[in-house]
């Protein structure tokens, strides 16, 4: 074999070998960058799931309060105390959650509800002057206002970084390494039906 066919054979080779290096750096960075956003997603979920924990916590102090002063709004109690049951049993749930769109779906409805029976205990409240005025009180409803809006916060962050790592996943050739390593779409909160409505008080 001559010296220029040789040299030939080594730059075919080191051009090879360099386009094998470029290939593997890409997907181990774009993996990197997969798990990097992933877990981004999965903070962000851990502090929803806070926020609505910290709701559920209230929730037996607030009833309990009310219920000194309207022992006889039962059918609102249980409604709030069954809601509260049912958001309580997706509390602790596992990760898969977040690429199960009927497990989130499960765990939308149950929050809803509860911030329904929420909704409705406050039109009680609104009916008992003494209560408005009882300290115990005004600090629980302060809180839980407080806690609602902070729900609303880490949901918005919450589908920010689900959009961020939804983009990522799906862009080309990037969609290739996702479906490849198994990264799977994330799901987002979505306003519940009726909820750009405003609720009616009646007395």
């Amino acid at each position: 074999m001559s010296k220029n066919a040789k040299k030939g054979w080594l730059i075919a080779i080191s051009v090879v070998i360099l386009l094998i290096i470029i290939f593997i750096s890409t997907i181990v960075g774009t993996y990197n960058n997969m798990v990097k956003l992933d877990e981004g997603v999965k903070e962000k979920w851990s502090q929803v799931e806070n926020v609505y924990q910290r709701r559920f916590d209230l929730i037996p102090n607030l009833v309990n309060t009310v219920k000194g002063y309207a022992a006889h709004e039962k059918e609102t109690f249980q409604a709030v105390t069954e809601a509260r049951a049912k958001a309580g049993g997706t509390f602790n749930i596992s990760e898969q959650v977040l690429n199960d769109p009927a497990m989130f779906q499960k765990f939308q409805e149950a929050q809803s509800g509860l911030g329904g029976a929420l909704q409705r205990l406050m039109v009680v409240m609104e009916r008992y002057p003494d209560l408005k005025a009882n300290q115990n009180f005004l600090a629980l409803q302060d809180q839980l206002e407080g806690t609602e809006n902070r729900i609303a916060v880490e949901r918005k962050r919450f589908n920010e970084a689900a959009r961020s790592y939804n983009t990522y996943i799906k862009m080309f050739p990037k969609v290739l390494i996702a479906n490849m390593f198994g990264f799977r779409e994330k799901q987002y909160f979505k306003s519940a039906e009726g909820s750009a409505e405003a609720p009616k008080v009646e007395f």
